[in-house]
């Protein structure tokens, strides 16, 4: 699948990232990764973390920020550091809990999206929200994903997890008209896998899953820049294990997909 690139969320690598960041990183270039999406800056700068990006050939897939990233001068400091880090995708993985209780918080966040988005094209830059398993629980009758994503512009990304929506109850099915709802937005997807009997205790490939019917729908609606996998939990230890078992069972399904 030509111009799907694959990339490391280093909340996979959590316990090890603050330990050694340069060295964790490097370890998952040399595992095969095109990419990494952050989950926090380890005390690094922005041009400290290009320059070793560079030395060992990985691009910047996006970095997942909290809400108080982009209010008042927080905003400023956000858009300058990852300018520098040459990062053009600005992910929120999460809203406060007072905004999930009901409709018009969700709606809140949607207005807050549509903002921020009009500020950071100016930057060249992109924000957008990824999913857990709470946005497919019903508020008030309606869904959180959908609330979100359709009152937000095109622009705003829509980074599905894919593992949590299948925990929340999406089936395989479900998730693939999902992504044709939400054609072209999908710039980066997670690509996480789950079982029943495991929970998240499998790398990608091994759960339950229908990757091949889910990266075919991804390819073909998705405008999908980005496979960004995350392992919540470890099958095979230390971590870095399952994180290589993950991209080379990922790799192997992608060679059979047209």
């Amino acid at each position: 699948m030509a111009g799907l690139r694959i990339a490391l969320q280093l909340y996979s690598l959590r316990d090890d990232m603050p330990k050694d960041p340069f060295g964790t990183v490097k370890a998952v270039a040399e595992a095969g990764f095109d990419g990494v999406e952050f989950a926090g800056f380890y005390g690094k700068s922005a041009l400290e973390w290009r320059e070793f990006l560079d030395k060992v050939g990985l691009e910047v897939a996006g970095a997942h920020l909290g809400v108080n990233s982009f209010i008042g001068d927080e905003l400023n400091r956000t858009i300058e550091y990852n300018r520098l880090l040459w990062n053009r995708n600005l992910i929120i993985p999460g809203i406060p809990e007072e905004w999930r209780r009901g409709r018009a918080g969700w709606l809140k966040f949607a207005s807050m999206l549509n903002d921020l988005s009009r500020i950071l094209k100016s930057y060249g830059m992109r924000t957008g929200y990824h999913n857990h398993w709470l946005e497919f629980q019903p508020i008030e009758g309606e869904l959180p994903f959908h609330l979100v994503f359709s009152n937000t512009d095109d622009s705003v990304i829509a980074q599905i997890d894919l593992g949590h929506a299948y925990r929340a109850g999406l089936s395989n099915s479900d998730i693939v008209e999902l992504i044709k709802r939400y054609s072209g937005r999908i710039v980066s997807v997670h690509v996480k896998d789950y079982s029943k009997a495991k929970g998240y205790n499998v790398a990608v490939g091994e759960g339950e899953l229908n990757w091949p019917e889910i990266l075919s729908a991804l390819r073909k609606y998705g405008g999908t820049e980005w496979l960004i996998i995350e392992n919540e939990e470890y099958p095979y230890k230390p971590p870095i294990e399952t994180v290589k078992a993950s991209i080379r069972n990922l790799r192997n399904i992608l060679s059979t997909v047209s």
